[in-house]
């Protein structure tokens, strides 16, 4: 079935690379119309996953994933819309140049291919990476977890009637519906077809990826995020940062795991961070010397692992650090090179903190929140990327591409 799948899919994704900037423009403007004409047949197909989870027992945070409604679907057709009118790299020429000889040479902006996508419990990936191929050019295999089986199928069957009034083809974009996991490994194993291979959940998918692919593997989107407050931070503006890094959505990957705080400031701060944000709902998991300055029922001892956890939940880890070097260690040691930044006021700390600090993501001063294709501009992202090949941080239209050399000549032969 798969290697039917994959012949289908890269046969469309070459009729799509000869396509304009308007007619794939047209195709995701009809995309996004649909989402929100037949959101109800949708958001019924959600309600039905959502139920389901429930009564598997999945944690909170996959359920807050996994469900939809009419303002998240909302985002999802705005999302679109917004890849449709961000520039197409596909055919942008850079690195242009004349050798002596007389040769014109350049690079040119081409489509990776066909990526296979494997996802679980995000509905909104089904239709972000659709998106987001057809703008790049890009033909796509999806296949998304068990609990968001109907979820998919509808939006597929959305998208499907979308591209039918398009000049994009329907076969660019292929859904495998069925929860079989032998099919993962399938996939994993189809690189006659497929060029790139992305997952998008779980450390446990990760790892069965990057153990069993023949093709290529782009892996991220597990955030253990951290804020270092300097001893020159501005407490009242950290403490609204905190706040939000932590409650704006718990569940995700770009979400405030731990917080590291200067010893200099920790007995006055570290009360404050408790009482701002206990009625939240947080919890805090606290080493000794910042379990010593906080006694309140919120407030934990740290466990041996907690410090290792992506809680994707309202759950805060605290440390109590000697200063810069202390808190870049300890990144160093639990970061999972996501999203982690400094709030102070010295200029030095914070450029020393972007020099050291290895993480896709880098702030100062700033929530973590904003490590999102959207929020930095992309339009929606296919994944985040936290490795050094060939894309870092959120992969939109750009990260999506390779290029290739374009040799001109006038008759030339080498000598």
């Amino acid at each position: 079935m798969l290697t039917e799948l994959g012949k289908r899919t890269r046969l469309a994704a070459r009729g799509l690379a000869r396509l304009s900037t308007t007619q794939k423009n047209t195709a995701l403007h009809h995309l996004a119309d649909a989402l929100v004409a037949d959101q109800k047949a949708i958001l019924t197909a959600n309600a039905s996953d959502v139920e389901s989870a429930k009564a598997a027992g999945l944690a909170p945070a996959m359920i807050d994933r996994l469900m939809l409604n009419e303002a998240r679907l909302a985002d999802i057709a705005h999302n679109v819309r917004l890849v449709a009118d961000l520039p197409d790299p596909v055919g942008e020429i850079f690195e242009e140049s004349i050798q002596p000889n007389g040769l014109h040479i350049r690079k040119q902006r081409v489509p990776l291919g066909v990526l296979g996508v494997i996802y679980e419990a995000r509905p909104n990936v089904t239709i972000d990476v659709a998106s987001i191929a057809i703008k790049s050019g890009n033909g796509a295999i999806l296949r998304g977890g068990s609990e968001t089986l109907n979820t998919n199928r509808a939006m597929i069957a959305v998208l499907q009637k979308a591209l039918a009034s398009s000049d994009v083809s329907a076969d660019v974009i292929q859904f495998i519906d069925s929860p079989d996991r032998a099919l993962v490994l399938e996939l994993l194993h189809l690189r006659d077809y497929v060029d790139m291979i992305i997952p998008r959940g779980g450390a446990g998918l990760h790892e069965f990826c990057r153990e069993n692919s023949l093709i290529p593997v782009i892996t991220g989107g597990i955030g253990i995020c951290h804020l270092f407050v300097d001893d020159t931070a501005d407490q009242d503006a950290a403490l609204k940062i905190i706040h939000n890094a932590k409650t704006q959505r718990p569940s995700v990957c770009n979400a405030l795991d731990t917080i590291l705080v200067h010893q200099q400031v920790a007995k006055e701060f570290l009360p404050r961070v408790v009482e701002h944000l206990t009625p939240a709902g947080v919890t805090f998991r606290a080493e000794p010397k910042a379990a010593a300055l906080l006694q309140h029922e919120t407030v934990f001892p740290a466990g041996e692992k907690d410090f290792d956890t992506e809680w994707l939940s309202l759950v805060l880890g605290i440390k109590v650090v000697s200063g810069l070097d202390e808190a870049i260690d300890h990144i160093a040691a639990h970061s999972t090179a996501h999203s982690d930044g400094i709030l102070t006021r010295t200029d030095a700390h914070a450029q020393r903190f972007i020099a050291e600090v290895d993480s896709a993501a880098v702030y100062v001063n700033a929530s973590t929140r904003f490590t999102d294709g959207t929020e930095l501009g992309l339009g929606a992202e296919v994944a985040v990327s936290t490795q050094r090949l060939h894309a870092r941080g959120p992969m939109a239209l750009r990260e999506l591409t390779t290029y290739k050399w374009v040799i001109v000549g006038d008759n030339h032969v080498r000598a």
